[in-house]
Order: structure tokens, then sequence, then C-alpha cells
């Protein structure tokens, strides 16, 4: 019975002046996020609001779940709009409503108007009483209840007077891409989709780096990766993902730097590749999945010898959050289950048995000096040889 879609956003409310911007940013993603669900749609603002309209036939769910990975959106509200031909019609039209709506009518109710245009003949709570009344006559099983009640019928005076009673979450945030590019490490663990998914959130569209180290890692570790660039695509839109070839420099350092500082020196090489991409592709920063002292390299005494080589500001969503939190997000956006498939990547396979917690810069620095020339030719070639995929939402 839905031909249209009330979209309601939250943030984007409060941008003054630039909110169009924002407004149509938020328009872009929508119109992105049906493409491929069966049906034709149109898209449009009007005093403050944002709908989709269905001009054909359409699944219902397929269009609600679309709709549910669009940053920006705070609620989906399916809506019956109706001509204003007096209050006589609207108080049929909202009796219809309920009568499709809601098979069983042992329900409680509470009406809520909004003169949105002023010029209608009554006032907010005028409708609230008159409209109530002739439910109550309708449907004599119907209770009004105004602090808890069932169902809130929700009656918005506008260019078209719109009647819905179902409020969908949407992810909130902002549309993505209002706030610039970024460039997220991504690996197969749980954090770093994470990461790009809170990133995503804040508006921020995103690439992604992935370090492979064949044939220590298979190929379906990367095909992992894959995967959850698709799920992580699904809110983002297109991600670009450049697979590294880190084998050589991984072995070079294994050889050459002490066993203690190998996860922090590898680390820096990553953030100087992915730096190298990030410029390359016009993005403002890093991104990460790091999170303070969940493990040896993440303290903050490790955390400054990786930004340390950074010329761009790296971010790290997850900085406060514990595994528990970060899980909870990694299942909530479909990523848990393909996250913990056994395929290791490049940082667990050369993994130290006693990292160094404490790093300190100049020693890791001194340390680093042992690769003398040849690593500089193994970066050349590593970023010379990289694969880049364009991956789009899976499935």
């Amino acid at each position: 019975m839905y031909k249209s879609f009330l979209i309601k956003y939250g943030e984007i409310a409060i941008k003054g002046k630039n909110r169009y911007l924002f407004e149509e940013a938020l328009v872009n993603q929508i119109q992105y996020a049906l493409k491929d669900v069966d049906g034709e749609f149109a898209v449009r603002r009007l005093q403050g609001r944002i709908y989709v309209d269905a001009l054909s036939e359409y699944a219902y769910e397929e269009v609600m779940e679309a709709l549910a990975h669009v940053f920006g959106i705070v609620g989906i509200c399916p809506v019956v709009l109706v001509e204003d031909e007096g209050f006589d019609k609207l108080a049929a039209d909202v009796i219809s409503y309920i009568e499709k709506v809601y098979p069983d009518k042992h329900l409680t109710f509470k009406v809520h108007a909004r003169r949105a245009r002023k010029n209608y003949p009554m006032d907010s709570m005028q409708l609230n009483a008159m409209l109530g009344e002739r439910i109550l006559e309708a449907f004599p099983e119907m209770k009004v209840d105004v602090h808890h009640p069932d169902v809130l019928l929700c009656v918005e005076i506008r260019e078209n007077i719109n009647i819905y009673s179902t409020e969908e979450p949407g992810p909130g945030g902002m549309p993505v891409g209002t706030n610039g590019k970024a460039m997220l490490l991504l690996s197969g663990g749980i954090d770093s989709p994470v990461a790009g998914y809170m990133i995503a959130k804040r508006g921020v569209a995103i690439d992604a780096v992935y370090f492979h180290a064949p044939p220590y890692t298979s190929e379906r570790a990367k095909q992992k990766v894959v995967e959850l660039a698709e799920i992580i695509a699904k809110y983002t839109g297109p991600i670009r993902l450049h697979v590294v070839n880190f084998t050589d420099i991984q072995l070079a350092i294994y050889e050459k730097c002490p066993h203690a500082e190998l996860t922090i020196i590898m680390r820096r090489y990553m953030m100087k590749i992915a730096e190298h991409f990030a410029e390359q592709n016009q993005c403002l920063g890093l991104v990460t999945g790091e999170s303070i002292g969940q493990v040896a390299s993440q303290t903050m005494q490790s955390l400054a010898a990786t930004n340390a080589v950074c010329t761009l500001p790296v971010y790290r969503p997850l900085i406060g959050f514990d595994k528990k939190e970060i899980v909870d997000i990694s299942e909530k956006i479909g990523a848990y289950e393909t996250s913990i498939l056994p395929f290791e990547d490049c940082c667990t396979i050369f993994v130290a048995k006693h990292p160094v917690t404490k790093p300190s810069i100049k020693v890791i620095e001194k340390s680093e000096k042992r690769l003398g020339d040849i690593i500089d030719s193994l970066v050349k070639t590593a970023i010379e040889t990289t694969e880049v995929i364009s991956v789009t939402a899976g499935e």
C-alpha cells in the first residue's frame, strides 16, 4: 500500500546555509543504495523533507534494507500521501489507513498532528482531538493512550498530507563524502572493518589498502579481505582496494632487525606505503582499527612510533573502545562471521614472541638503518606491483 517513504535525517538539519549540500549528498546516496533494488524510484527534496517515491512495483523489504545502509538517515517512515480536500476527507483517509495497516484493532493509539503548512484551518491540537474522535467512532475497540500508545499515528499537514505510524531506525551519521576521503588500512581482523564503518558514518568516503604476504598468507586470506571490503561498501559505496605484496619487505625486516621490534617496524612501513596511496588518491588522512592497549603494537608508545613516519593525520575511530564494543558493532554490520574465518594475515604470521611494548622512536630508527638501501628498492617495487581492486557492495 505504500507508494512513498519519508526519510528523516538528524545532524543535517542544523547545517544552516550549507544544509542543501548535505541534503543533496543524502539524495545521491539514497539513489545509489536503491540502484540494485528491483523497481523504479524517484528521490526528491521538499520542504525540509526527503521522499522516496516508488514509480513501479517493488519489494518492500529490499527497499527498507537498502535505506537502512545509508548514512545520514535516522528514520525511515513508510508514508501515505493524500491531497488536502478538507477535514472529512482527511479523517476518511486516516480511517482507511488504520483499516489496512492494523487488522487487529485492539490497540491503544495517540494522534500526533503537525501543521507545517500554517494556512490549514485547524491547529495541531484541534487535529489531534478531532481525528482521535473519528477514529474512536470508527473503531470502538481502540483506546487512547497519550503516554505509551501501541500506535503513534503521525499526520503532517504539508503540500500533501503525510500519514504514517511506523519509523524504522536508520544508521544515523552524515552522508558519505561530505567530509572528504581517507585511506583505511584494512586487514582480515575484526577491528579495521569496524573502523572503516565508523569513519564513514561521519561522512568520510574511504579507499583501502591491504598488505598481502604470499606464500605465507593464502589467496583465501586475500579473498576474505575483499569480502570484508564488500560488507563495508554496503555503507560507503565503491571502495578502491590496494593489495600490496609485502612479503619481501617483511622478510628483510625479519632478517635484519631485532625481533622484539618486528611488529613496530613493519607497521611503520605499512603506514608509509598507505600514505603514498592516500596522497595519490587525494585522501586527507589514514584510518586504522587500533585501540589503546589492545595488543603490544597499540600502546601509547607504539602508536607514537608508527605516527612518527606519517605526515598525514592518522584517525583511529576505535581508540577508546574495548573489544566487546568492537565485536558488537562488527556483528551489527554483518562483518564478524567473515572476520573470524581462520585465514591469517601478514601481521599474525610475522609476529614476535616477546614484542617491545614501549618502543623508543630513536631506537626504532636506529634499527631501521640496518635495512640500508635495500628497503627503498623493496618499497618501490611493492608500490609499483600493487593490485587495485574496485570493490562494490556484496550480497
